[in-house]
């Protein structure tokens, strides 16, 4: 029997806890920062295609730039939803922009998602509520 695919992205996204907070990488056990997550996740599934690069962005890219680059790239794969449910993208508002993301991992009994922290120096399982007091928005990978 085949998993939903909201458990099948939870799963791939618990194989990366612990690695490293890297900017830009990519790779599973040695580093990978907000935005590559979301991307090897889905991409690991055949949810997304492999050619899907965000890349390049600066560190600070939005405390600079209004443009909603990472929301954009959202925006290609998935769409908003009120409710979330396990395996939804969170982002959240970072600087002037949606800049930080994760996969929600339980809804349960509190929200939790699985993000890459620069803060914690590694992709960790944390509550939303920690991150409430950004303005956030839900969103489901299309089939």
């Amino acid at each position: 029997m085949t998993l939903p695919q909201g458990e099948r992205i939870v799963a791939e996204a618990r194989r990366w806890l612990d690695t490293p907070y890297r900017h830009q990488a990519d790779v599973l056990g040695v580093g990978v920062d907000c935005a590559m997550l979301p991307v090897r996740v889905l991409t690991a599934l055949g949810l997304i295609p492999a050619e899907v690069e965000p890349r390049p962005y600066a560190p600070d890219w939005h405390l600079h730039r209004s443009e909603e680059k990472y929301l954009g790239w959202v925006k290609r794969f998935a769409d908003p939803v009120e409710a979330p449910q396990i395996g939804d993208l969170v982002l959240f508002r970072v600087g002037r922009c949606f800049s930080h993301g994760g996969i929600v991992e339980a809804i349960e009994p509190e929200l939790y998602m699985i993000h890459a922290s620069r803060e914690a120096g590694k992709v960790e399982r944390a509550e939303v509520r920690r991150w409430a007091d950004r303005p956030h928005g839900f969103w489901r990978i299309r089939a």
